[in-house]
């Protein structure tokens, strides 16, 4: 592991990126303890200080955990998809947020996405996935449910939509464009929606996936990005009209 001194790049920042490849390459592996802060400032040719950053770094992004005692100190960590799922949604709301990515650019890749996971969903969905998704549904009906939380719920069901698919790495790439772009869609269009037209169409997806017919699941959720681009484009023509 080494750094480049003359870089104009943050010494920290260098410091975890180095230690990330060495964990990614295999080099650290998980559960191995890493050299104390002063070893690892030597062998760094920089303060502790500037080390307890760099550790800082990789521990906010879950690669490294740190124990107390005799026996501590900071080790390789296991980094797993659940834990590194709020990071994506993060990421992902950023990027769209702070990007001015289009409602259309947002949209079609959110439908493209979650239809390449509804035939492995239809073929592999769990009686616990369909009950949530049924649950959701009987939710999204109840009088009084604010704006809020049917996006909450909108979010869950297409969640376990996408979880249905049974692949952990399609779950994982999925949860940017289901957490983070389905309540910027939601947030553009409730005032336009018709909560009993999205319930109808979560309600064929369910049906389908129950019966496992792979095409219904595909056409629906095709009506239910058609409907929310109609509802975007009515929404935008509201907006241009004088008042």
């Amino acid at each position: 592991m080494k750094i480049d001194p003359q870089s104009s790049a943050d010494l920290s920042a260098q410091i975890a990126q180095s230690i990330r490849d060495a964990i990614i390459s295999g080099q650290l592996i998980v559960d191995e303890r890493l050299p104390s802060e002063s070893e690892l400032a030597e062998q760094f040719n920089v303060s502790r200080p500037t080390v307890r950053e760099a550790l800082k770094r990789l521990a906010a992004q879950s690669l490294i955990r740190t124990q107390r005692g005799a026996t501590g100190g900071a080790f390789v960590n296991r980094l797993s998809f659940e834990g590194a799922y709020s990071q994506q949604v993060t990421t992902s709301t950023l990027l769209l947020s702070m990007n001015a990515v289009s409602f259309d650019t947002a949209c079609e890749a959110r439908y493209a996405l979650e239809r390449a996971c509804a035939s492995l969903s239809a073929q592999r969905r769990t009686a616990d996935q369909l009950a949530t998704m049924r649950a959701e549904i009987f939710r999204q009906a109840q009088p009084g449910l604010t704006d809020e939380a049917f996006c909450a719920s909108d979010v869950a069901f297409h969640r376990a939509l996408v979880d249905g698919a049974g692949n952990p790495v399609l779950s994982y790439q999925l949860a940017g464009a289901v957490e983070a772009m389905q309540p910027l869609m939601n947030m553009i269009t409730f005032t336009a929606r018709s909560r009993e037209e999205i319930i109808a169409l979560h309600t064929k997806i369910a049906n389908a996936l129950e019966a496992r017919d792979v095409e219904k699941v595909d056409a629906v959720l095709v009506q239910l990005e058609s409907y929310t681009r109609q509802l975007a484009q009515d929404v935008a023509e509201k907006k241009r009209k004088p008042a």
